[in-house]
Parts: C-alpha cells; sequence; structure tokens
C-alpha cells in the first residue's frame, strides 16, 4: 500500500480542503497559495510529507482500506493534560509531534493547535535556533481554525535531533506556545484587565469631554494588563528553576520574561503621559488686560536658560523658515545651476533661507571630507555659479546657510612616517594643528575637546592662530562669496565655545549646529523620557553662549516613534509641554524630519515614509524653526501639496519659534493641539477636532478646517 494510507483512494472532491492539503503535502505537490500562510525559506518547500502522513493515520480509513502508519516512528505529544488555556478557560489541546524517519537529512518537528499564529512560528523559528536547533526551513497552514507549524531542523553540527533531546523540544514549544498567547494570565489580574482592555477600546471617543476620562481608565487597564503577563511569567520562571527545565527552555522564556518588561515599562510611560496630560487640562482664557500683555510678550522675549546671555542670531528672525536645498545625490548634478531656476517659487512657497551643502574642495563629493577649504569649484558647481545662486536668492529675500566642516579636514600630502597630515592651499597647516588622540594622523596638537572623528585629521580648535584662519575663511565665505548664514557640521566634535568664536567673530543672519546625540532606548523601544537626551542639546547652546540653534534630534526620534507605534501619547512631556528640545528653548531649535543623513540614500534613520505628512503636519504648525527637506518638497503621492497648504497657514497666521502651544490631547491614536489660539491641528488615525472638542475661538468665531491630509488636520479662526 502507498503512504497516502486511507485518503490515497477516495476521489478528491469527496475530502475536505483540510484533508486535501495534507494529500498535496504527502505527494510532494506544492500548498496553494493560499494555504501558506508564512514561510521561512522558501526554498525549502513544498511542505515535508511525513508531517502529513503524521495526520492522515489518525484519521478514519476509507471501509476496505488500511491506513498505513509508519512503525518506526517515534511521536511526542503533549496530552490534554498539558494543553494551553485560554480567557474563557475552554481547554485548547496542542499537538507536538518530533520525527526522525520521514526525512533523509531534518528531523521534522510538527506543532498543531487552535489559536497558534504567526507569532508562534516566529517565535519558534527563533527560539529553537538559541536551543542549540537549526530551522532549515519552516512552513504553516491553516485550515477550519487550526494552525499546522511544520519546522525541518538539525543539530549545529547539521545532524537529526537525538531523541534523548526531544522532552526538552516539547518542554520548549510547550513554553513558547504559552509565552505567545496574551490569554495565558492569572485569573484576577490578567483575565480582568484583558477585559477591561476590550471593553474601554470600544469606548474611546477623542474630543468628547468624558473621553479623557476613559483613555485614562483604558491607560490603567493596559498597564494592568502588562503587569499581568510580568507576573505570570515571573511565575513560570519559578516553575522552571523548580523542577530542573532544561537550561535552553528558561533561557527562552527568561527572554520573554524581559520583553514583557519591556512593555510594561512602555504602558507605565503611556500612564504617566496620560496623567502629565490631565495636569494641564485647558480652561477657558479670561480676556487680558493690556498690561497682562505686555508682561507676557516681555517674559517672552527671555527664553534662554538663566546662566546664558544671548548675544548671536542662531534662528534668525524667529520667522524663518529653513529649506535643506540638497540631498545625498546631489553632487551627480550641477547642483547649483539647477536650483538657480526653483529660487522664486522657493520664495513664493515661504522659505526665508536654503541650506546648502559644504561648498569646498572635498575628498569625497558630497563635500563632507573637506580639503582646500578656499577652492570653491566643487562636484556641486563652480564658484561663479555658486555667487550666482546666492545673488538670486537675495533678489528674492532667501538667505543662504553654508554647511561649515571644521572638525575635520583632510591632507593634501604625506608628512613624517607617511601619515598625511600636511595640508594645502592657503591654510598650509601641518600635524601641529592635528589632535593628539588619533596616532593615525601622528598630530603634535592639543587633545580633542569633543568626539573622534576617525575617517580624517581632527582640527585642534584650541590653538588662537587656527581660530583665526578659521575666522578669515568664514568672513570670506560672507564677504566676498555671499553667504549668510552658517550650520555648523558634526559639533559633537569640538567645544561649544569655539563655535561661539566663530560665531562673535563673523555675525551672520543665522546659525546653528547638528548635535547628533543618540537617544536613549531599551530593548530596541523609545523610551518615554528623554529629557537627559534634550538636555544634552540645551547644554551644548548654552556652550555657545546662546548664539547658536541646534536641530532638534530629539523631536525627531519622538516624533517618529510616536507615529511608528501609534502611541501619540508620548507627544507631550511630564510638564505639558512638546517633548523634544523646542519644548525647553524653543528659540533655539531647528525642528525637521528627516536630512541628508538620516533620510535620501543613507537612511541612516529614516523617518517613516506612510507618517511624512503628519510630522510635516507637527513641525511645520509647532514653535522653532522648520527644516523642510528637499527630497519631501518634489515628492509626489501628496507630500508635496501637504507641505505647501501648511507652509501657507504657518506663513497666514505668522508662526514663529516662540508660539504658545497648548496640548489639548495626547492619546494612543490622536494628537491634538492648539498654536498661539489661532490655529489647531490634529495628527494621528483618532477623531477629534476643535469643534467637537468644545474648544472656544477668540472673538466669538468659529473654527474652519484650512488642509488636511491622510491622518492629519488643521483648522484656524474663521469669520463670524
Amino acid at each position: 500500500m502507498d503512504r497516502l494510507g486511507a485518503f490515497s483512494s477516495t476521489p478528491s472532491a469527496q475530502l475536505s480542503r483540510r484533508q486535501q492539503l495534507r494529500v498535496q503535502c504527502v505527494q510532494g505537490r506544492p500548498l496553494a497559495a493560499a494555504s501558506l500562510r508564512r514561510v521561512v525559506r522558501p526554498a525549502a518547500l513544498p511542505c515535508p510529507r511525513a508531517a502529513a502522513a503524521a495526520a492522515l493515520h489518525r484519521r478514519p480509513a476509507v471501509p476496505g482500506r488500511k491506513a498505513y502508519v509508519q512503525p518506526l516512528r517515534a511521536v511526542a505529544m503533549s496530552g490534554a493534560q498539558d494543553s494551553l488555556t485560554s480567557a474563557d478557560s475552554q481547554a485548547q489541546p496542542l499537538e507536538i509531534e518530533i520525527d526522525n524517519e520521514a526525512e533523509r537529512e531534518f528531523t521534522l518537528i510538527r506543532v498543531e493547535g487552535r489559536g497558534q499564529g504567526d507569532a508562534l512560528l516566529a517565535a519558534l523559528s527563533s527560539g529553537l535556533q538559541q536551543f542549540g536547533v537549526n530551522v532549515n526551513s519552516a512552513a504553516q497552514q491553516s485550515e477550519d481554525g487550526m494552525v499546522l507549524n511544520v519546522f525541518k531542523v538539525t543539530t549545529t553540527d547539521g545532524k537529526k535531533v537525538p531523541k534523548e533531546r526531544w522532552d526538552g523540544l516539547r518542554d520548549l514549544v510547550q513554553n513558547m506556545a504559552s509565552t505567545t498567547k496574551v490569554s495565558n494570565q492569572p485569573a484576577i489580574y490578567g483575565q480582568l484587565a484583558a477585559a477591561d482592555v476590550m471593553r474601554l477600546k470600544g469606548q474611546v471617543q477623542p474630543g468628547l469631554t468624558t473621553g479623557d476620562a476613559v483613555a485614562l481608565e483604558l491607560a490603567a487597564a493596559e498597564m494592568a494588563q502588562a503587569a499581568a503577563v510580568f507576573v505570570a511569567l515571573e511565575k513560570e520562571m519559578d516553575k522552571l528553576r523548580a523542577k530542573g527545565a532544561d537550561g535552553g527552555v528558561i533561557a527562552l522564556k527568561d527572554t520573554a520574561r524581559q520583553e514583557a518588561a519591556a512593555v510594561l515599562e512602555r504602558k507605565m510611560a503611556a500612564m504617566e503621559a496620560c496623567l502629565a496630560a490631565r495636569r494641564v487640562i485647558a480652561v477657558p482664557e479670561q480676556p487680558k488686560t493690556a498690561a497682562e500683555m505686555m508682561a507676557e510678550q516681555m517674559k517672552a522675549a527671555v527664553t534662554a536658560p538663566p546662566s546664558v546671555t544671548s548675544t548671536g542670531p542662531a534662528a534668525g528672525n524667529g520667522y524663518e523658515i529653513l529649506l535643506q536645498a540638497f540631498n545625498w545625490e546631489s553632487h551627480k548634478r550641477n547642483w547649483y545651476k539647477d536650483c538657480i531656476p526653483k529660487v522664486a517659487d522657493w520664495a513664493k512657497q515661504g522659505f526665508t533661507a536654503i541650506w546648502l551643502p559644504p561648498p569646498s574642495d572635498s575628498v569625497s563629493p558630497q563635500g563632507y571630507l573637506p580639503r582646500d577649504l578656499y577652492q570653491l569649484d566643487s562636484c556641486y558647481g563652480s564658484e561663479a555659479e555658486l555667487r550666482e545662486l546666492i545673488q538670486v536668492c537675495h533678489q528674492h529675500n532667501i538667505k543662504v546657510i553654508a554647511d561649515i566642516v571644521v572638525n575635520h579636514r583632510c591632507a593634501t600630502y604625506q608628512g613624517e612616517g607617511g601619515k598625511w597630515n600636511k595640508f594645502g592651499g592657503r591654510l598650509a597647516w601641518d600635524n601641529t594643528a592635528i589632535c593628539n588622540n588619533n596616532p593615525a594622523w601622528s598630530g603634535r596638537g592639543a587633545h580633542k575637546t569633543g568626539d573622534d572623528y576617525p575617517a580624517a585629521p581632527n582640527i585642534d580648535h584650541t590653538q588662537e592662530r587656527i581660530q583665526n584662519d578659521i575666522i578669515e575663511w568664514l568672513r570670506f565665505l560672507k564677504n566676498s562669496i555671499g553667504f549668510d548664514g552658517w550650520r555648523y557640521d558634526f559639533v559633537r566634535g569640538y567645544g561649544g565655545q569655539f563655535v561661539k568664536i566663530y560665531t562673535d567673530a563673523t555675525v551672520p543672519e543665522m546659525a546653528f549646529g547638528e548635535y547628533w546625540d543618540t537617544c536613549e532606548y531599551t530593548d530596541g523601544v523609545l523610551n518615554y523620557n528623554q529629557d537627559a537626551h534634550r538636555q544634552r542639546t540645551v547644554n551644548w547652546v548654552d556652550a555657545t553662549g546662546g548664539t547658536n540653534a541646534a536641530f532638534d534630534f530629539t523631536t525627531k526620534g519622538i516624533l517618529q516613534e510616536a507615529l511608528g507605534r501609534n502611541e501619540l501619547w508620548r507627544l507631550v512631556d511630564a510638564q505639558g509641554r512638546p517633548p523634544g528640545f523646542v519644548g525647553m528653548w524653543p528659540s533655539r531649535a531647528i525642528t525637521f524630519i528627516d536630512n541628508h543623513d538620516t533620510g535620501s540614500t543613507l537612511n541612516h534613520w529614516p523617518f517613516p515614509n506612510n507618517h511624512l505628512q503628519e510630522g510635516y503636519a507637527y513641525i511645520l504648525t509647532h514653535p522653532g524653526t522648520p527644516c523642510v527637506f528637499y527630497d519631501h518638497l518634489y515628492a509626489e503621492g501628496g507630500l508635496r501639496e501637504c507641505i505647501l497648504d501648511l507652509l501657507a497657514v504657518r506663513k497666514r497666521h505668522n508662526l514663529d519659534v516662540r508660539a504658545k502651544v497648548q496640548v489639548r490631547k495626547a492619546a494612543g491614536d490622536v494628537y491634538a493641539a492648539t498654536i498661539n489660539d489661532a490655529i489647531a491641528v490634529k495628527i494621528g488615525r483618532g477623531d477629534w477636532s476643535p469643534n467637537s472638542a468644545r474648544i472656544e475661538a477668540p472673538g466669538g468665531k468659529q473654527w474652519v478646517r484650512a488642509c488636511n491630509g491622510k491622518d492629519w488636520a488643521c483648522w484656524e479662526v474663521g469669520t463670524k
């Protein structure tokens, strides 16, 4: 008799869909696309024959035929006593079979049960490898609520798994399955909390007066649910240790426990954010007297920390809108000439300043490994074309910002020992101008005052002659070429006090630095509280004497995490302010979504593409100086129109760096705020509007929608 057993002579029309799938597996025919839900290493398909045969020998035989049962098969199966229990306490048996006979090279592991979906497939694929078992292929099929996972595995040395390890494998699968079932919770905590979560999610109605209370209750229930999962895993860990379980099983359970701890921390952070939002719930404002309004204006003018005497240009006049007018690939074209015909449109769109790439001769075509600083013929175009572009910008009242790379400089010649440490051109420095901390360059200057940049010699900014040379070069860029301001690259490499020296000596109209610091994460998830991160940016600006602004990397990190995870409660800090650097020092914050490093073709830290519109809805309506990325301004799919609409709103209402933002709602799927009591903005999938939230418009007027897009909308005060 053939291996098809009882089903081999049965017409396919009389078989269930599930039985047909099993017959296909045994016959070696590939599974239909609809039956295969997830595949790891698809080259290993079709489904293993033996896994299907194992199921067939349990089915009733067709009358007159004998079902085929493999005599050499050893099966390890968990019975009903070991089955998982769902939230409704009904037993759901999980069958686990291990087979060394069906395949010549592999051990087959077959796991079948209800409610075991993609999460179990992914968890086991990873868990088996941590157990010391290589997964050569994994497939999943489902029928009538039953899910079958089939794994082809070997030991680390490429052999079949010996029978003495099968009990450990079975325990591993059972424990991983229980970890992936959210319903596996203590009766009092978990089931009640889960029920509360399901009940409350259906009641959250953003924008309604009672919605905030329900949102608070939901956050509390989700925190309790997460705590229950964590407690359950802690108890399971204790049981495993008590019975002397395999070390691999304990290690995997501990990994699940750590993940549960991270989830609990996030839910606690969401609760903290919800409480913070309620501490600053808006109340109707009483009309202000002229004296009170004057006092507020005087207070708003002083935005720097007490230790700072602000002497410099920082973010310009406070109403600047910046365009980064290049990307990582712009050097491949005659960029200066390409930009000239676009300048008039940029001015009409509302941009008041553009940021251009590094202008000097460079080892790298992008300009970030400068060599001869005074040589301005670069991959972006000639010095003459650069002068023409700047002149056209000035004709349209647009400031032009140069990218200043002075942390490091590439040498022109080799010095003693073949080290590249002798510079050419007008600034013919030697190795005495190089910091002494990196032996690759044999520098004889002082030690670094910041982080090392290993790709090129780091310049010693403590020397007065070096400072004077850099100042003279900056004055050349400003007075001869026509640049209006500076964007300082990699300012973590040298002290902010030197940036102050250069800014004070050249008096640009705008000056800001790239202080790119790492945000705080736990297990790959951004922490809710980023106060330490943004404080480091404050400290750098403070070191410049407040003369410089800084890119707000804190806001970028929080905003893209909040939108990507649908956790918009992240967008308010414990004091009810915006959670980024802009919430602490708005007049010194350059807000942005992406730049040539984080996005473009480098994609070092890109903003999620499907949330770009929401990101711009945030930064173009909020305090700080917004910077739009060139790629986004010329993007398709509605992003360009979104940016232009929001630019028009910002210009129409004269929003500046110190615009007053009042967070009205910050929940899971919706963030809402009013700015200067003149506009309202909502981002996220949730429902909200200033009218439904009963926010009174000033002067007895009405809120009217100014513009909107996918998951965002903006309102402004209309006529009576």
